[in-house]
């Protein structure tokens, strides 16, 4: 959206089944603006949204930087994102310090990063900080990080978590709870509108394989 908010697919499938409706033209939910037409008006929007320190604008900016290639400016885009408290920025920067991407590898930057952005409720840095005290030796502390994230409706974590409960390392009692905790967080991303999006996506998509 023009103010770099993010919608479900419910949402934003909702909101187009209106505008058809009603004959309208296709907008932005949020301020009714009319959606760019050309790629060129959408960077505008997009530059206009970085240059107001919108931090999401400055993490897709980075995004952009990265899929052409370019992770040093993706890099300089997501530490400035991350400096204004964006989550998905720290989140990114672990991937790019831990695997030497624009940048020297950095163990230290990696965790810092992961330990930031789980903190800001990422379930997959929060997995991932798992998986690393998993092969640090430490599998009571990668249980709290695997809980945690299955909490947060993340399934490899849920998996993490069933097997460490199938080694002993979980009581009963903490796997039910988990389980329940998991299943909770899914159905609350539920909804009619979701299931219609869905759907509609999945009917999008065969159509798309059969015309290649």
């Amino acid at each position: 959206s023009c103010y770099s908010k993010t919608i479900c697919n419910g949402c934003a499938y909702a909101n187009q089944v209106r505008e058809m409706n009603e004959k309208l033209d296709h907008q932005c939910p949020f301020c009714r603006h009319p959606v760019p037409k050309s790629q060129e008006e959408w960077d505008r929007n997009l530059m206009k949204r970085v240059e107001a320190n919108d931090p999401a604008a400055i993490r897709h900016m980075g995004g952009k930087r990265c899929g052409e290639g370019d992770y040093k400016g993706a890099f300089e885009y997501w530490t400035e994102a991350a400096g204004l408290g964006d989550v998905g920025a720290h989140f990114n920067l672990s991937v790019v310090c831990g695997n030497g991407l624009g940048v020297e590898k950095d163990k230290k930057r990696e965790v810092y990063h992961l330990e930031e952005a789980a903190i800001g409720g990422h379930p997959f840095a929060r997995h991932n900080l798992g998986v690393m005290e998993s092969e640090n030796g430490r599998p009571d502390r990668a249980v709290k990080h695997f809980i945690i994230a299955a909490k947060l409706g993340d399934d490899y974590s849920l998996l993490s978590f069933r097997r460490a409960y199938a080694e002993g390392l979980v009581s009963k009692e903490d796997f039910a709870s988990a389980l329940r905790a998991h299943q909770a967080a899914l159905d609350a991303m539920k909804s009619p509108q979701r299931e219609k999006a869905e759907v509609a996506l999945s009917q999008l998509r065969e159509a798309a394989e059969k015309d290649k």
